[in-house]
């Protein structure tokens, strides 16, 4: 029988996640949305006639549902994936996994309390660029990673003005937790060390200026809050001795918008690298993967040729959840390591208000 999924939440992400389970097999069996209109579209969009006003409901009417797909504002994602948890689903859930890493072992706990799967969509790990990398990594060819470079940094990327993603109380804060991404692939390709200090510092430049607005079309919310920061540079020291530099910013003087992961190890170096274009994903854009190594005595870089993955990996890491669930693949992340992610994620937070290094236990 199909994997039952339960979606909460109407946010754009739905776009990715519905398709990327129903490509695995499952069945989207129910929405719950709390705003009528959002509830109505997403209903009609994707095909999911049975819906309700919220996940209380959803759960209570719905014991046959095997797992859930949380796609909401981070501030409800622990309070939301604990109710799964506790009704004994599965549970999906988008980034960042929690407002805080407290939140997160929180939502740890109830998953090993209830034997179930917790996920979160990492999805750049799902990227055909990252199962290429990781295949060199896994098989040796690459040795050690000693140091990594992780970078999101945008030009124009500030997500509206006083909406849930500026105010810190909804998101947990700005880039640093909204371009985790990058982050987390750095430290996934060296195999998750355990965090040993964190430095770093965030700015506000720009983060009120309407000129660095991003196109997304999120909407401004008159009286809300901006409380976050637009950009972070920061740098983390493994307990191995690896150690790994860190860029994420909504609004910086740079050229273009650049997603990318850069790592050196001791018989290879590796770059998995977006660099968008003048208008988003055209024919400016630029897509890197590469290897960088000693053959026969000669410096070589390797370029991998690959298909192109424009969701970035989104669809196959819905996908996964179902595999996993199934006991056909290995979840592409764990719940410890996203408790790891967020301890650093505190601790550039900490770094900077308290503008020292924050030692991990």
């Amino acid at each position: 029988m199909s994997v039952k999924i339960g979606i909460i939440g109407a946010g754009g992400m739905a776009r990715y996640h519905i398709p990327g389970f129903r490509s695995g097999g499952a069945e989207i069996v129910a929405l719950a949305e709390p705003v009528p209109d959002a509830r109505a579209k997403a209903s009609k969009t994707y095909s999911v006639k049975e819906t309700y006003a919220d996940e209380d409901e959803m759960l209570a009417k719905r014991k046959d549902i095997d797992a859930v797909s949380i796609i909401t504002p981070n501030r409800f994602h622990m309070p939301i994936a604990v109710k799964a948890l506790r009704a004994g689903k599965h549970v999906f859930c988008e980034k960042p996994p929690a407002l805080n890493a407290v939140e997160t072992q929180t939502m740890v706990d109830e998953a090993g309390k209830a034997g179930k799967l917790l996920q979160f969509n990492f999805n750049n790990r799902a990227r055909p660029e990252a199962y290429a990398l990781m295949e060199y990594i896994r098989s040796g060819e690459v040795g050690k990673i000693n140091s990594a470079q992780a970078v999101w940094a945008r030009r124009s990327g500030i997500p509206g003005f006083g909406g849930w993603f500026t105010t810190k109380g909804m998101s947990g804060g700005g880039p640093v937790i909204d371009l985790l991404h990058m982050l987390d692939l750095a430290i996934y390709f060296m195999d998750y060390p355990e965090p040993d200090f964190v430095l770093a510092q965030t700015f506000r430049d720009f983060i009120d200026d309407r000129a660095f607005r991003g196109p997304w079309g999120i909407p401004d919310v008159a009286g809300g809050a901006t409380d976050v920061e637009s950009a972070c540079h920061g740098f983390v020291r493994f307990k191995t001795g690896q150690v790994l530099f860190l860029r994420s910013s909504w609004a910086e003087m740079t050229e273009r918008e650049v997603v990318s992961v850069n790592f050196q190890g001791t018989k290879a170096g590796g770059l998995i690298e977006r660099v968008f274009g003048r208008d988003g994903l055209d024919a400016t854009s630029v897509d890197r993967c590469e290897l960088f190594t000693v053959e026969h005595g000669r410096h070589v870089n390797r370029s991998l040729i690959l298909p192109q993955d424009e969701s970035m990996g989104r669809l196959r890491s819905a996908r996964n959840f179902v595999a996993a669930i199934e006991g056909k693949e290995a979840p592409l992340n764990t719940p410890d390591q996203a408790l790891k992610l967020m301890r650093i994620v505190d601790a550039v937070y900490a770094s900077a208000a308290r503008g020292q290094p924050i030692q991990l236990a």
